[in-house]
């Protein structure tokens, strides 16, 4: 069995992801095409350069937060330092640990760029980020055209650090071109959820897959103590979550996996190891109560014409 595969965004709580990976490949499914956003896009460029679910897995559950933060005096700033760093570079932390550490991951499979794992100029892989200058959505590497760049040579890790940068918590990425820059952040402030990406006027050869992080209440009490910076970035991330919800057509519902977060916040990152196994399980049985269900002959004769 072949499909395509869209993962949501969603921080930490993307091991849930890895989870519903994990079940679907024991069933038997390979992948054909991918695309994500955010920390979607960690799990579809992985994937897209050959990594497994099961390898995935043991990356997510020994992964160090410090990834996510190049020095751990930055994480330790006082509110009125971190301010002033969001004041004057347009975001709080650097996202470069965290393109080394998925360029050090793509390199193992013997990649780089997108004309690595391309057939005759067309990448498999999609990645979602947000253009705040010029306020619109663009699809790497098929839109880096329009920045002068060539798609085939631009690195995969670069992408997938574009599509991480969360607005005011990450640092912008920044594209210069006949004399205008633009920022570029997280893609889930446009497309959380890209899973139209694959789409076509004609009958699909395989079925697009959507795996989707069910969000639960937060719980802002002392069991999740939070600064204000962290307050104020899961009340941005709530709204990306509910105008997502909104678009979540029956067409798309019907062909996604909703995965429970467990009330895992999205830049909630130092989680115990426990906590990411129940991430981990959660992702499993709702693939597993997904697929008791599924049949991509019936999605055809009900939703493709």
């Amino acid at each position: 069995m072949i499909a395509n595969a869209v993962f949501e965004g969603g921080g930490m709580k993307g091991i849930g992801l890895i989870g519903a990976v994990c079940c679907f490949e024991k069933m038997g499914y390979k992948w054909n095409k991918f695309a994500g956003t955010s920390a979607g896009a960690v799990i579809a460029s992985l994937l897209a350069v050959g990594y497994s679910g099961e390898e995935l897995k043991n990356i997510a559950m020994n992964l160090d937060k410090d990834v996510f933060f190049k020095k751990k005096w930055i994480r330790e700033l006082s509110l009125i330092k971190k301010s002033f760093t969001l004041f004057k570079d347009k975001g709080i932390y650097s996202s470069d640990a965290v393109k080394k550490y998925i360029g050090e991951l793509i390199s193992k499979k013997g990649k780089r760029t997108f004309g690595d794992i391309s057939v005759n100029g067309k990448s498999p892989l999609k990645i979602v980020a947000s253009d705040i200058t010029k306020k619109r959505m663009i699809i790497l590497p098929d839109d880096l055209k329009e920045y002068g760049i060539d798609p085939m040579k631009f690195e995969i890790a670069e992408a997938v650090r574009m599509s991480i940068s969360i607005p005011l918590y990450f640092k912008p990425v920044k594209f210069y071109y006949k004399g205008e820059c633009s920022y570029i952040v997280d893609g889930g402030i446009l497309s959380n959820f890209p899973i139209w990406i694959f789409d076509t006027e004609e009958v699909p050869e395989f079925p697009t897959i959507g795996f989707k992080l069910a969000e639960e209440d937060i719980n802002y009490g002392e069991s999740k103590k939070m600064d204000f910076i962290s307050y104020l970035f899961d009340i941005f991330g709530t709204m990306i979550d509910k105008n997502e919800e909104v678009y979540v057509k029956d067409k798309y519902a019907v062909r996604t996996v909703f995965i429970p977060t467990l009330g895992v916040r999205s830049t909630e990152f130092n989680i115990s190891r426990k906590m990411r196994m129940k991430l981990f399980q959660s992702g499993y049985s709702s693939a597993e109560r997904f697929l008791h269900l599924w049949d991509f002959h019936n999605y055809i004769r009900d939703y493709v014409k």
